[in-house]
């Protein structure tokens, strides 16, 4: 994310942070989640020269808002990030209600058609990637999981027997069941062999067991450093758990995967501004050109909404898949 705050001195009061990353701990927000609402509290109250929130009210608000609207020119994402971090601090952590917040203009969100890859060019970005990031690429585009999704994914929510993987905890908290591709079980298998040599390690050593969700971590103390529990995907090296402090192997990177992708899309001479996402959109449509219903891909993709799915379909009506040009019938060759 771009550094969009002012130039202004160094926010010294910490105990307002504090309480806010404690109540989204407590809310079991995602570590992503509590960096962008720390990022954009310390952004409004440096706005507004170090003062505290609570002194401050709606045209504060508003002005900080504008300000990003018209000064930074962020993006439509952005600026309801900014605005979704201004609520949850006066709601959730300083327990203000802002009932006039309904009030306030919001951007309007612009409807854009998701980039899309024929199977031709997800094959060409495949073949330029390397180990374990050409077989994450394929989990991804085989069974249309996010980013995230698949690089949180545990050893024992990987069926090879029923051809089946489970996402826990997905998008709004859900869990869902995909299908395994019959031509990704033996690469799995193997990289599951690989990380059981990681595991071993980390054993012998003495080393923390993986990150686990809250709930679980307090019923089963010891199931972190289970072999069950061991990521799929996992990271070479350790690192520092950025909320516990604690030594300990994470999953795979989200920017190493998504750096080595971009330089695959660009050696493949792919022209499209591709995304580690783009697959999941070409998952998609792949499955609705194959004639599956919008039903089976809206429960596979894990949206709460049909609409959002229906994206897709308008995919498909472009580009000779739907409509056929009266131009072309013009200038067809008579029989």
């Amino acid at each position: 994310m771009k550094n969009l705050t002012p130039s202004l001195p160094p926010l010294k009061s910490v105990r307002l942070l504090d309480q806010l990353r404690e109540r989204i701990r407590y809310l079991h927000y995602t570590i992503s989640t509590e960096k962008t609402y720390v990022h954009w509290v310390k952004a409004f109250v440096r706005f507004h020269g170090l003062r505290h929130p609570s002194s401050m009210g709606r045209a504060e608000i508003e002005a900080f808002l504008s300000w990003l609207a018209s000064e930074r020119s962020v993006a439509v994402s952005t600026h309801k990030q900014a605005l979704s971090a201004l609520l949850f601090l006066y709601k959730q952590v300083l327990g203000i209600d802002l009932p006039w917040m309904s009030e306030i203009g919001r951007p309007r969100t612009t409807r854009r058609l998701p980039v899309v890859l024929s199977p031709e060019k997800v094959k060409r970005i495949f073949e330029r990637l390397d180990g374990e990031h050409r077989l994450f690429a394929q989990l991804l585009y085989g069974t249309g999981m996010r980013l995230t999704e698949g690089l949180r994914l545990r050893v024992k929510d990987v069926d090879f027997e029923r051809l089946t993987i489970i996402v826990r905890e997905g998008k709004g908290r859900k869990d869902r069941a995909l299908m395994l591709p019959q031509s990704l079980v033996k690469p799995l298998h193997d990289q599951m062999v690989r990380a059981r040599l990681l595991w071993d390690d980390d054993r012998r050593s003495g080393r923390a067991g993986v990150d686990m969700p809250d709930a679980i971590a307090r019923k089963y103390p010891r199931a972190d450093a289970s072999w069950a529990w061991f990521w799929v995907f996992p990271q070479a090296t350790h690192a520092v758990d950025p909320r516990s402090g604690v030594v300990r192997r994470h999953h795979m990177y989200d920017q190493t995967f998504q750096r080595a992708f971009q330089r695959a899309a660009q050696r493949s001479g792919l022209h499209k501004p591709a995304t580690p996402h783009t697959l999941r959109h070409s998952f998609a449509t792949a499955l609705l050109q194959s004639g599956y219903d919008i039903r089976t891909v809206q429960d596979l993709l894990g949206h709460a909404d049909v609409s959002t799915t229906m994206i897709y379909t308008h995919v498909l009506k472009v580009g000779g898949g739907g409509v056929r040009s009266p131009l072309d019938a013009l200038l067809a060759p008579s029989a």
